[in-house]
This record gives C-alpha cells, sequence and structure tokens, in this order.
C-alpha cells in the first residue's frame, strides 16, 4: 500500500503540475490528435489515387491503420514518454529515481505520463469504429476475442519497442534519433498492408521483427481473407503471442541496463 501511495503522489504532482497551466494543456491536448488523424488521413490520400493498394480496398486498409493507430496511441500514452531516458541518463537524474524503494520504470512513466495525447486514443478507436461498420465482417466469438485483444497485444509491442529504444541510453547516450526509427518508423509500417512492401525489408520489419502482427495479420482474420503472402489463418491469432516475446525480451535488456548503470560521471 505504501508503494500505490508513492506512484500515486507521483501522478497527483504532474496531473496538479498540467492544471496550473489549463490552457496550454487543453491546446496541447487538441494539437496531439493530428498525430493519429494524419496516419488515417494519408491512407484516405492514397486510395484517393487508387481503388485498391496491394489488392486491399479502402474500408480494409482502414481497418489496418484503425488497428494499428489504437494500439500505438495506447502505448505512446503509457510510455513513450520513456524515449526521454537520455536526457536523464545525460543529465544525471537518473540517479534521483535509482534511489528511491520503487521500480524504476514506473518512476519514469509516471514522472511525466503524456495526458495530453489522450485525444490520440478517442480518434484511433473512433477511427476502428468506423472500420468495423463498413467492413462487412462475420462475427464469431473468436473474432470478438481477437478485436478485443489486438489493440492490447499492439499496444504491448510498441509498448516494448519503446523501451529497448530508450535503453541505448544506458550504453549509448547520445542514441539521437535512433529508436524512433523503429517507434515511429514501426508505427508507419503496419499502417499499410504488409503485401505494399518487398524484398528483405519485408522480411526484416514485417516478420524478423514482428511488426506485421500487430494490425495486417489480425485484420485478415477478422475479415476472413486469406493472406496474399501464404501464411495460414491462424497467423493473425498469435500476435499476444509475439507481443510477449517483445516484452520479455525488452524487460531483459531493461534490466541488463539498469545493472550496468555507473552515472554520467560529470
Amino acid at each position: 500500500m505504501a508503494e500505490l501511495r508513492a506512484y500515486a503522489a507521483l501522478f497527483g504532482g504532474q496531473w496538479r503540475s498540467l492544471l496550473s497551466y489549463r490552457a496550454s494543456f487543453i491546446v496541447e491536448m487538441i494539437t496531439n490528435i493530428g498525430g493519429t488523424a494524419l496516419d488515417v488521413l494519408a491512407v484516405l490520400v492514397i486510395f484517393q489515387a487508387t481503388s485498391t493498394v496491394a489488392g486491399f480496398t479502402l474500408s480494409q486498409g482502414l481497418l489496418i491503420v484503425s488497428l494499428s493507430s489504437c494500439a500505438f496511441a495506447l502505448a505512446d500514452f503509457t510510455v513513450g514518454n520513456i524515449d526521454r531516458l537520455k536526457t536523464y541518463v545525460r543529465t544525471g537524474a537518473m540517479d534521483a529515481v535509482l534511489v528511491r524503494p520503487l521500480g524504476v520504470l514506473m518512476q519514469l512513466v509516471l514522472m511525466d505520463l503524456p495526458l495530453r495525447k489522450a485525444l490520440r486514443l478517442v480518434v484511433g478507436f473512433g477511427v476502428l469504429a468506423v472500420a468495423l461498420t463498413v467492413n462487412p465482417i462475420d462475427w464469431t466469438p473468436a473474432r470478438v476475442t481477437l478485436l478485443v485483444i489486438t489493440p492490447l497485444a499492439g499496444a504491448v509491442f510498441f509498448a516494448s519497442i519503446f523501451v529497448l529504444s530508450a535503453s541505448l541510453a544506458f550504453w549509448w547516450v547520445d542514441s539521437g534519433e535512433v529508436g524512433s526509427a523503429f517507434t515511429y518508423g514501426g508505427r508507419d509500417f503496419t499502417a499499410y498492408p504488409t503485401p505494399v512492401y518487398a524484398g528483405w525489408f519485408r522480411a526484416v520489419f514485417a516478420y524478423g521483427l514482428g511488426f506485421g502482427f500487430v494490425a495486417y495479420q489480425p485484420a485478415l482474420a477478422l475479415l476472413g481473407r486469406a493472406d496474399p503472402l501464404g501464411l495460414p489463418t491462424w497467423a493473425g491469432f498469435v500476435s499476444p503471442l509475439v507481443a510477449l516475446v517483445a516484452a520479455a525480451l525488452a524487460a531483459a535488456v531493461w534490466r541488463s541496463g539498469i545493472r550496468h548503470y555507473r552515472s554520467t560521471g560529470s
């Protein structure tokens, strides 16, 4: 209970800080809608030029991008600001976090929970509701369960990518935007049907790194459509397993980074 009260105090302090500048907070919330809206708008623009993309219609593409947007927005809302870890390491602020008798990752999350990104979730799930309406989905208990699990599994997957990329700061303080190639770049990758990509790029990102299981494979399972790339129909149901593997890897790298952290020295 004492630990829970400490976490609540961290969150409460942040909330009071935000309310001190309410107009700024509201403006930031509204402008942050653009992050999700632009992903959807980009898909709509592409389908204005062609009726199908890699054999997928606009309604099917909308389902894919909405699943991707929901997953990413949920992960970004919860742990997205972990990418500030490199600043904490560089300035030595990480030392203060480590001396507290609390979980390091949870402290960092609650120290700067990006509440200004809350409306991204509203937009993402709103677009998903529209996509489910315009697609003729044969609802079964398995598909209903998949619909509930997919955004959560995708969020765990993206959260793991956020933590993995942030952990680079323990060994490489000036890691720059390397992590963004896999977080925001991964978001862009999952917004489109995987057959759009080809060669080694598709093999590495879709299957080697698992991004193809965030939205594309679950969307195929929801639509009852065979995979043009030849994967079996059950591939759409393995996104939770892929997310768990990513989470386990992120946890291992994070713990290794914490153990090897030696402060900045200056």
